[in-house]
This record gives C-alpha cells, sequence and structure tokens, in this order.
C-alpha cells in the first residue's frame, strides 16, 4: 500500500513537472509570437505617389499595425528608375521580407519579374489582368494581389470635364513613355475621345525624365491651349516639374489625382490616393495573418473625385464655369 502511494506521489511529481514545462514552452511561443515584427518593404516612383504610400501607412495603424511594433516597414523611392526598382526587388527577397508593396504597374511589374518567392501587394491604376500581374480579379491565382484605382479607363471622362472647364479648348498637350504600355493605350484613347470633341491633340513623347523636361522647355507660347495627363507612372512621379512648367506659360492642366491638384495643377478627376493606400493595408494584415495572395480578390477603388484649384485658376487667369465647380468634390483656395 504504501509502495503504490509513493508511486502515485511520484507520478503527480512528474505529471506536475511536465506540466509546468509545457506551461513554459506554450508562454515562450505566445511570448516570440507576440513580440515578432513582420518586415514590409515598399518600392515607389515618388511625386504625388507619396499620398498612397501615406494612406498605406495610415492604414496599417488603423488595423493595429504601428511601424516598429508589429511590422517594420522599409520605403524606397525609384525616382521612375527601372532599374532601381529591379534591384531593391532582388534585395528585398534576399532579406527575406515578409512582403513588399509596390505602387503603379510600371513598379509592380519589375518587382515581380525579380522576385520569385516574396508576396507581392500592389496598386495599380491599369487592368492587373491585361498588364500579367494576376490571372483574375476574383482568383488572382500567384504571389501578386492588390487594389486597382482607375486611371487609364478614365481618360475620355477627365478630357470631356477639361473641354467644360476650357470651353474654347482646341490644342491640348499629352506627354508619355513610349515606351509603357499602358501610356500607349491612354494615348490611343485620348485620340478617340479628341476627335469626338473635336480637339486638336499634340502629341509629345519622353522616355526618360529629361526628355520630359526638354519637351516642356520647347513647347512655344500659346502652341496648346492646356496640358492633358495620360496614364504614365514616370510622367505623374514629376509632376511638379509639369506643374513649375505650366505656370509659367500660363498653360493649364488637367490630372488624375487630386494630391497633383493640392501641388497646384488646376484640376484632377479620378480616385483619391490616400483611399487607395488605406485600402491596400488590408491586404498586409490578412497576408501576415496566414492568407495566401492567390485566394485575395483585386479590390477596385470605384469613388471618384474632382478637385479643383481656384488659386492656380486666378494665377493663370481661367476663370471656372459655375456648373463645373458646383461639381466639384474639393475646391483648393
Amino acid at each position: 500500500m504504501k509502495k503504490n502511494s509513493r508511486l502515485i506521489a511520484r507520478h503527480s511529481v512528474l505529471c506536475a513537472a511536465l506540466c509546468a514545462m509545457l506551461l513554459a514552452l506554450c508562454s515562450r511561443a505566445e511570448s516570440e509570437q507576440a513580440a515578432k515584427v513582420y518586415r514590409i518593404r515598399v518600392t515607389y516612383q515618388g511625386g504625388p505617389y507619396r499620398a498612397v504610400v501615406d494612406g498605406f501607412r495610415a492604414g496599417l495603424r488603423d488595423l493595429g499595425l504601428d511601424d516598429g511594433k508589429k511590422i517594420s516597414l522599409q520605403i524606397r523611392e525609384t525616382a521612375s528608375d527601372p532599374k532601381m526598382v529591379d534591384e531593391a526587388a532582388k534585395a528585398f527577397e534576399r532579406d527575406k521580407v515578409r512582403l513588399i508593396y509596390a505602387v503603379t504597374t510600371s513598379a509592380a511589374v519589375p518587382v515581380k519579374n525579380a522576385t520569385s518567392q516574396t508576396p507581392i501587394v500592389f496598386a495599380v491604376g491599369t487592368d492587373p489582368v491585361l498588364s500579367g500581374l494576376v490571372q483574375s480579379f476574383a482568383k488572382p491565382g500567384g504571389r501578386l494581389t492588390g487594389v486597382q484605382y482607375s486611371t487609364t479607363d478614365l481618360t475620355a471622362k477627365r478630357l470631356e470635364i477639361l473641354k467644360e472647364i476650357l470651353p474654347k479648348l482646341n490644342r491640348v498637350l499629352i506627354l508619355y513613355n513610349p515606351n509603357n504600355r499602358s501610356s500607349r493605350e491612354a494615348a490611343d484613347l485620348s485620340r478617340t475621345a479628341a476627335k469626338q470633341l473635336r480637339i486638336q491633340l499634340i502629341d509629345r513623347q519622353a522616355a526618360s525624365v529629361d526628355e520630359l523636361r526638354q519637351q516642356l522647355e520647347t513647347l512655344k507660347p500659346k502652341q496648346a491651349d492646356a496640358y492633358f495627363y495620360i496614364s504614365d507612372a514616370m510622367v505623374n512621379s514629376h509632376a511638379d516639374l509639369v506643374i513649375e512648367k505650366a505656370r509659367l506659360k500660363k498653360l493649364p492642366t488637367m490630372f488624375s489625382e487630386q494630391s497633383v491638384v493640392a501641388m497646384g495643377g488646376l484640376a484632377s478627376y479620378g480616385q483619391n490616393f490616400q483611399e487607395v493606400g488605406r485600402l491596400s493595408a488590408g491586404y498586409v494584415q490578412k497576408i501576415i495573418g496566414g492568407a495566401q495572395p492567390r485566394d485575395l480578390k483585386i479590390e477596385i477603388v470605384d469613388r471618384l473625385e474632382l478637385a479643383i484649384n481656384l488659386a492656380t485658376a486666378k494665377q493663370i487667369g481661367v476663370t471656372i464655369p459655375p456648373n463645373v465647380l458646383a461639381r466639384a468634390d474639393k475646391v483648393i483656395k
């Protein structure tokens, strides 16, 4: 009887020790998991796209993913240089980061091509299926998923609004990179829309920032009645240069996003880049939680906003028609 009691006592002690060990291991695992910081890397081309990145950071904070706590953000501005995008993407994958966030098609495509394992969340202004980023909107089917905001698709509508702002509009300058497939598509759309609106397009191409600057500087007075932005990340990332030259020539400008209007552009029609970034943040939360990009459908930002800068209008001598001003979602005075 005493022997049995001793065996029971030893068994109880052993069980208690095992339980304590298991509890300690579980507690340690939970502590390590809680302390884990996911490394997220961002690549964008600069300029107005900074608003996307700012919205992305704000969205992460709203989801409880504060930089320096649960995640570690590193942001790489590539200044519209494809080589820099490629180098950054390869470095990110070598460092085994948890996820890459790529802003614009011009960044997402080379990031995809330069990597083979790292999940990628994107924010692009063109069709991600046609760009070869995903298989479909509902089932991306690979390492990539993200948000699409319409830039190319709104080309005709933006030109129509520009015509409303400037009823006597006749000649419109467009500038784009001929090596960019999306830009060529947008240029074709602008030609079709211009024909319907009886507008003459002044078609100029720039494959680099230096060429963009040269095209703007050689534009003669009264050669164009306005500048019209078509889908081109390189051009848009240097919107400050376009705005500066347009102001000197008193040239009205139409862009696709309101942060450029805040910089001094005359008008814009399209999505809010801050909201694009905020929506993108939700994918990060899902992926670090275990979801696979291939199963996360592409979100489309469908809220469109018209922005007008009255200070710029006054500076270049343009009067905004009351009916257009009444429709504006944002007016900068």
